[in-house]
């Protein structure tokens, strides 16, 4: 996502997650139709974003967080269920994937760091 990503990733008292994640070099469509952009411009957004939701599984005792993708951006990941490693510290969440995922053609381990969103009250 290069070096200035931007996202959120929300988790809800009743159990639900989503993450939304981009380059923050994404340019926008030249088109203001949502569904008419050119081939070109379908395949940067597209690589340039992942996006998926659903519930999610913590298991304080065992240290386990699952995310469980009931809708994905990626095909490939509806209806799985994610093992994510993960540390708090203080402000921020540490996340990565349990064993390495196969990005642009070769197993690759990414994580992220998510910093806690000012609260808008």
């Amino acid at each position: 996502m290069g070096p200035n990503p931007e996202g959120l990733i929300l988790y809800t008292t009743d159990g639900y997650m989503s993450a939304q994640l981009s380059s923050g070099e994404r340019g926008p469509f030249e088109s203001g139709d949502i569904f008419g952009g050119s081939t070109n411009e379908y395949v940067k957004a597209g690589r340039s974003y992942i996006a998926y939701s659903g519930p999610f599984h913590f298991d304080e005792k065992k240290g386990r967080l699952e995310h469980e993708m009931f809708v994905s951006f990626f095909p490939n990941w509806k209806g799985q269920r994610q093992v994510r490693l993960f540390e708090i510290d203080k402000d921020r969440l540490h996340l990565g994937p349990d064993h390495p995922m196969t990005v642009d053609g070769r197993p690759q381990t990414a994580s992220l760091i998510w910093k806690r969103a000012t609260p808008q009250l």
